[in-house]
């Protein structure tokens, strides 16, 4: 009985140690480790809310964003209106989910703006030399010395009429803002590229694909750029939040949406001529906008964590 006791042990040890173990592709550890990082989880989770509050909550708080009553106007929160009222009796639920839409949309456009040029031009820069590198650095250089909130104020201030003219007032000024941001936020993003690609162009793996015959545009596509994701998606949860922030701050100068479309920026500059009256105003725009970007950033802590391999989680 002994005998055999210790022959099943053994068979079932060398059993388990010739099973494959299971095997665990990039995304799926990134993920893991993504996972164990509790605050950039947290922020995950309370910015899912925010996006479907502000996607799905219309659907149910049905309240127009323009009904006017002014037997109401500047009430607090209540019942009838759980965020309360403006200076026209108009609900600030309604307009608030109304605005967090065209918020949100400025921010994610303007990252996907800022991330293609940044890609793009630190993709040539990175995988060309002398000439073509040097000229695409001193460029992003230009761009980084610029300052960048008087350039949006005199574009939008110079273009606006136009594009209203062109497309209607509430594209034609998303169009512009968009622009104009994902414009001035895409230095950062070319850099990085830049940096990674000089990095990984002399590894192992890209010299092998050269010596099978390997194009330029197949190196770049299928071996060197996929592995420089991981900053560039960092770098994208940070332009989110700089979007936000930029469309918030020329809401609040005048120079954003017209008056009648509510962003969260728009919100805060109609508020603060009242905030002795109405606190509440001014207080939900801008506790949303410090929730959105807080946790925007928090998940690029926790996506920087968890995109870099020398890091032990």
């Amino acid at each position: 009985m002994a005998g055999s006791t210790l022959a099943s042990a053994t068979a079932s040890a060398a059993a388990t140690a010739a099973a494959p173990r299971k095997r665990v592709s990039p995304w799926g550890e990134a993920w893991r480790r993504f996972r164990k990082h509790r605050l950039a989880v947290a922020s995950a989770v309370v910015l899912s809310v925010i996006i479907l509050a502000v996607l799905l909550g219309p659907l149910v708080w049905r309240v127009p964003i323009d009904e006017i009553d002014f037997s109401v106007r500047l009430e607090g929160p209540s019942w009838a209106h759980p965020l309360g009222t403006d200076d026209l009796g108009q609900d600030l639920l309604a307009r608030m989910l109304y605005g967090g839409r065209i918020s949100l949309a400025v921010g994610f456009a303007a990252m996907l703006v800022a991330v293609l040029l940044g890609t793009l031009i630190g993709s040539v820069a990175g995988i060309a030399s002398g000439r073509v590198d040097a000229g695409l650095m001193w460029l992003t250089d230009l761009f980084l010395s610029l300052p960048e909130l008087p350039l949006l104020l005199l574009v939008i201030y110079l273009f606006r009429d136009t594009l209203r003219g062109l497309v209607g007032a509430e594209l034609g000024v998303f169009i512009l803002i968009v622009s104009v941001i994902g414009g001035f936020r895409w230095m950062p993003v070319a850099r990085l590229v830049r940096a990674q690609f000089f990095s990984l162009r002399e590894k192992e793996f890209v010299e092998a694909a050269r010596a099978l015959g390997a194009s330029t545009p197949r190196l770049v596509i299928r071996h060197i750029l996929p592995n420089a994701l991981g900053p560039v998606i960092v770098a994208a949860t940070i332009d989110i939040a700089a979007a936000i922030i930029a469309e918030s701050t020329l809401s609040f100068l005048g120079l954003g949406f017209p008056p009648d479309i509510p962003t969260w920026g728009r919100l805060l500059f109609d508020a603060k001529d009242n905030l002795d009256y109405a606190p509440h105003w001014a207080l939900f725009p801008g506790l949303a906008i410090f929730l959105t970007v807080l946790t925007i950033n928090f998940v690029g802590d926790g996506l920087r964590d968890a995109l870099d391999p020398r890091r032990v989680i």
